[in-house]
């Protein structure tokens, strides 16, 4: 099998133009597979044969990887190795199936969502600087209503004069696919908007129909927005990610904490399934859980 090998790796590099490092891996990983089968002796008493290689083998090398352990990702990509590798053969008529029937790798598992705490992001929140200018005022209320409402930072950066209700107290937002729905909000970030209304008529010369607009009246940038919201997390040093989406999932997971049916949630998020809104529902579980092992009882 090393002889296909070879010739495999040389078709990548010479007709592909793969990375050295790509062929190294693979090179690595189909090797790996042929010590496998010499190991295992999973074809001995008769000669070598590739078309006796089929999913069971390959079933019981995953597994056996699995078992070193590697990770799902590591184990997914030498199966991709193997894939590729029989794939060529299949072109090159050395055999005539693959053995990759009804088999699929380890799902990879999904990390839950970042979030902060609700006790820190009040303490964010609460830090209010009365004679703040137009950037920090700005900058405050940038995090407050992807805190308050979810929205995603393209639907902040797109927010029009004329998208936000202050009698209604309603905003709307363009979400993915040009959706729109509208999002309620409370008389504290109304009072704010208010606030954020009047310091940028004063200091802001250039009109401008986006709501966030940077000092010359430009409307806001994606970046800015990500510069605004990391700077503010940074104050948090156990938050290992800080982005507008850490928001978001902080949004979901404390209107799932504190009692909101998860269709409204879902709603209020702008996703076209539950199955995007239950990532949420296990972190709070794990935050349930977190509490039950500081029991005295849940340590012994």
């Amino acid at each position: 099998m090393e002889n296909y090998v070879s010739m495999f790796i040389d078709y990548l590099q010479y007709e592909r133009n793969y990375s050295d490092h790509t062929l190294i891996a693979y090179t690595n990983d189909l090797l790996q597979f042929t010590s496998f089968i010499g190991e295992k002796e999973i074809l001995e008493g008769e000669s070598f044969d590739l078309e006796r290689i089929d999913s069971d083998i390959v079933r019981r090398w995953m597994m056996e990887l699995m078992e070193r352990p590697l990770s799902s990702a590591s184990v997914n990509r030498k199966l991709s190795a193997l894939q590729s590798f029989f794939k060529y053969l299949i072109r090159r008529k050395i055999v005539v199936k693959h053995p990759f029937a009804y088999l699929s790798g380890p799902k990879k598992a999904k990390s839950l969502p970042y979030f902060v705490k609700e006790k820190e992001m009040e303490r964010i929140l609460d830090d209010e600087n009365r004679n703040a200018g137009f950037g920090d005022v700005r900058d405050r209320l940038v995090v407050e209503m992807l805190y308050e409402t979810g929205i995603r930072c393209s639907e902040l950066v797109g927010i029009k004069n004329a998208d936000v209700d202050l009698d209604a107290m309603l905003l709307k937002v363009t979400g993915k696919r040009n959706k729109q729905r509208l999002i309620p909000f409370a008389e504290r970030l109304k009072e704010m908007i208010v606030y954020y209304d009047n310091v940028r008529a004063r200091e802001i010369a250039t009109s401008s129909s986006s709501f966030f607009v940077r000092k010359d009246g430009r409307p806001v940038s994606s970046a800015i927005v990500y510069y605004i919201v990391k700077k503010k997390l940074s104050d948090i040093p156990t938050l290992s990610k800080r982005s507008p989406h850490v928001l978001r999932h902080t949004f979901a997971t404390s209107m799932l904490n504190d009692g909101a049916e998860m269709n409204a949630v879902k709603n209020l998020l702008g996703h076209s399934s539950l199955a995007s809104t239950s990532v949420y529902t296990h972190v709070t579980f794990e935050e349930l859980k977190k509490v039950y092992n500081a029991h005295p009882r849940a340590k012994k």
